[in-house]
């Protein structure tokens, strides 16, 4: 289903209140999303960025030329497209401003769960007031580039964020902050004594496979399968960092439609409940189902999750043998056995 979000960015254009741009202009789409195609008229050439997985295998089905990183500059204009991080929103508004020419269109649109009428107030403090127009829930502001945007570049950009003095994360991934408490309390039962195949599936930014790796030195390899682009750059290096002799591989994967190619004697996970803002435990059920697949014959997998999720009648019915290891207040690690 299209995003009303992705509906109001483009409605400035559909409606007339601003100009069409032509063949010849080039436009960067950060945060890019398939599902409405631009208004008739709309020639620019887009450069679609996503980082997600799910929603770029989507714009590519849709066959939008798309990254998940952003490439080029000097361009004509930029669409951003707001998402539930805030850090992520303004990390992409600062490269907006870095890559689009002196007095090119920079076209932000967000609901009122995307926090678009924080940001309407952030760039009035940066002294980048513009127009807008409120359309299908949801807000559109859009102002020219200034020819000097350096010091709102340096308010929008959030540097990389170190977490214990031993990882690397950054805005837009999950828990960017801080060690999740799922994951720290999974971490306490990995075996000291793994000395076969592993996988992170849902790797984040690294800190099950880097826990992994540094208490079963003697692993033969980790696989680190994630969602999000950056998340698994910032893996890759905060594995580097922690346990630079496990042998380590990544993979940028939605592992709820693609299956990886190898199986496994061990998998961790934390997996993912939300899709969007609301509460959707199908998705850990379908990592569940592709952990199963992708197991040895006796393999096992050892997860985390909140404990109110119902995800012990998908681990009876894909595992030969499953149960729980143990809980706190909010978190049960659960096990399943191939």
């Amino acid at each position: 289903m299209t995003r009303d979000a992705l509906k109001t960015l483009f409605h400035p254009f559909a409606t007339g209140t601003l100009a069409l741009p032509g063949a010849e202009q080039r436009y960067l789409f950060l945060g890019a999303e398939a599902g409405q195609r631009p208004p008739a008229g709309f020639e620019a050439a887009i450069d679609a960025v996503q980082p997600l997985r799910p929603l770029y295998r989507a714009l590519e089905a849709a066959r939008v030329a798309v990254t998940p990183l952003i490439e080029g500059d000097d361009y004509d204009g930029a669409l951003v497209l707001l998402n539930k991080h805030r850090g992520e929103n303004e990390n992409r508004l600062a490269e907006a401003l870095r890559r689009v020419r002196t007095g090119g269109l920079i076209v932000i649109a967000g609901g009122k769960e995307d926090g678009v009428q924080s940001l309407r107030k952030r760039l009035d403090q940066l002294g980048l007031s513009g127009d807008s127009m409120p359309k299908y829930h949801g807000l559109a502001l859009w102002f020219a580039r200034p020819e000097d945007p350096s010091a709102a570049i340096d308010k929008l950009a959030a540097a990389p964020v170190r977490i214990a003095n031993s990882f690397i994360a950054a805005p837009g991934m999950f828990s960017h902050d801080r060690i999740d408490e799922g994951s720290e309390l999974l971490a306490t039962r990995i075996p000291e004594d793994f000395h076969g195949h592993a996988a992170d599936f849902g790797a984040g930014w690294g800190y099950l496979a880097a826990t992994l790796g540094g208490r079963a030195p003697q692993a033969k390899g980790i696989d680190l399968f994630e969602a999000h682009y950056e998340a698994l750059e910032a893996a890759r290096q905060n594995m580097a960092v922690n346990c630079p002799n496990v042998p380590a591989r990544y993979y940028w994967m939605d592992l709820t439609a693609e299956t990886p190619r190898d199986h496994y004697d061990l998998i961790v996970m934390n997996p993912p409940f939300h899709e969007g803002h609301a509460v959707d435990h199908g998705l850990g059920a379908a990592m569940i189902r592709m952990a199963a697949k992708s197991l040895k014959a006796g393999g096992r997998l050892l997860m985390v999750a909140n404990r109110g999720l119902p995800y012990e009648p998908v681990l009876k019915e894909a595992f030969k043998e499953s149960g729980e290891t143990c809980r706190n207040a909010r978190f049960k690690v659960l096990w399943g056995k191939r």
